[in-house]
């Protein structure tokens, strides 16, 4: 079942290109994803991984570059298709969704720091790779700090007495990498560089964090194993270690704590309206695969589609779904293209399409009893995908933290800009 889009804007290209999505969906994402997820964490980066296959599809027809400009090579799409492009896919896998986002992670830094060099070495090349052979990653959390990298507004973040385990220091033409990336960093066994935050100034503790585009192939570089995790089986994740990496001076993009701040929010605007996205797909699938075994299944003499019960909480599943695509398109349409964003908006996203494709998830699996947790059947994957969401670039806990402090400080101010362009 094509699940309706009943908003009217769309206009035919809109269309076409949701279609279009839909069908690599459904065609290339999903059988990847399930093929991936019955496989041994070492297996599934092998060579002969269908990951690869997918990879190369993807590429292909351009998806790696959903959220970059036309004149980088990018698709060049409006917010609205991304919005439209990322909840499609968020419907086929939402680890190979991750998988794909994460891949451009230093193309993206590349991008953001308008250095021409950085465009011609990293960003164009990458939006230009038909193969999948030019893969990054993202590498923030450590194995002694989760959240604390986004702890704007505590107390702790300035202290100097919490240090990073990954730091940078300038020698001449080029800073030195030492230290270490957690198991979580998505896409890093198979990745060819890193985007990488780093402390350079010991003294501003979390707030003396920089950012760095890293080759891979470096002297120094290595990388931990695929680890298994609870859900989205189809990304791989692992450590990355850094033992006196030297990288140009210029490869350090983010070389002064003091635009930290504006480029953390540009993050959370960017990569959690890029979650909320993938969780509307997934809310979207947990609801339609409810709805299609409503109309098969026969419990007390009928269909369950015939008991009232049932309507009551596929309808309330089919809500969700609608509150979540608003809510992660309006994201997307303020901070599509926009430096430093909304990123308030785009945290609300997040927060509660994860939440709601959880509870979808949770709601498809009692409506499936047994059947919904084996593995013979989809909500038993999507309901440990959606779990993970909660935790996949900041907890909801520490997101409404940091949202709630984001709120008090821009706000008001915001308002007032709103207001004057009215």
């Amino acid at each position: 079942m094509k699940y309706l889009d009943i908003d009217l804007n769309l206009t035919k290209e809109d269309l076409a290109i949701q279609d279009a999505a839909h069908e690599f969906a459904e065609q290339v994402m999903r059988p990847a994803a399930q093929e991936l997820a019955q496989m041994a964490p070492e297996k599934a980066v092998a060579d002969d991984s269908p990951l690869w296959s997918f990879l190369k599809t993807a590429y292909e027809l351009g998806y790696h570059t959903v959220g970059f400009p036309e004149e980088v090579g990018g698709m060049g799409l409006t917010p609205l298709q991304q919005a439209i492009v990322m909840e499609e896919m968020g419907w086929g896998s939402n680890g190979l969704c991750i998988q794909l986002g994460a891949a451009g992670a230093h193309a993206l830094g590349g991008l953001m720091s308008m250095n021409p060099d950085l465009l011609q070495e990293f960003t164009i090349p990458f939006c230009n790779c038909t193969d999948g052979s030019i893969r990054g990653c993202w590498a923030v959390t450590e194995p002694d700090h989760g959240s604390d990298t986004l702890g704007f507004g505590e107390d702790f973040v300035k202290s100097p007495k919490i240090r990073p385990n990954c730091t940078a220091k300038r020698d001449g033409d080029e800073w030195v990498i030492n230290g270490q990336k957690s198991a979580w960093v998505s896409g890093a066994p198979v990745a060819t560089h890193c985007l990488v935050q780093l402390q350079i100034d010991p003294d501003r503790g979390f707030m003396g964090i920089g950012a760095a585009i890293v080759p891979l192939d470096l002297p120094g570089c290595s990388k931990g194993k695929n680890h298994a995790m609870l859900g989205m089986n189809e990304l791989n994740h692992g450590e990355l270690y850094f033992d006196d990496v030297r990288i140009p001076a210029h490869y350090m993009f983010l070389d002064n704590a003091d635009h930290y701040l504006p480029f953390g929010k540009q993050i959370l605007a960017g990569f959690n309206m890029t979650v909320a996205c993938f969780a509307t797909g997934l809310a979207r699938a947990a609801f339609e695969e409810a709805f299609s075994y409503c109309q098969q299944r026969v419990q007390g003499g009928k269909l369950l589609k015939e008991h009232y019960s049932i309507k009551a909480k596929v309808f309330e599943m089919f809500s969700r779904v609608e509150a979540c695509r608003a809510l992660s398109r309006q994201a997307v349409q303020l901070n599509g293209n926009i430096f430093p964003g909304f990123c308030e908006y785009s945290i609300a996203a997040k927060t509660v399409a994860t939440e709601m494709a959880f509870q979808n998830a949770n709601d498809a699996i009692t409506i499936f009893g047994a059947s919904g947790l084996s593995k013979e059947y989809l909500p038993e994957k999507l309901f440990r995908d959606a779990r993970e969401n909660l935790i996949a670039d900041g907890t909801t806990e520490t997101l409404r933290k940091v949202g709630g402090h984001f709120l008090f400080e821009t706000y008001p101010r915001a308002r007032d800009s709103m207001q004057r362009m009215r």
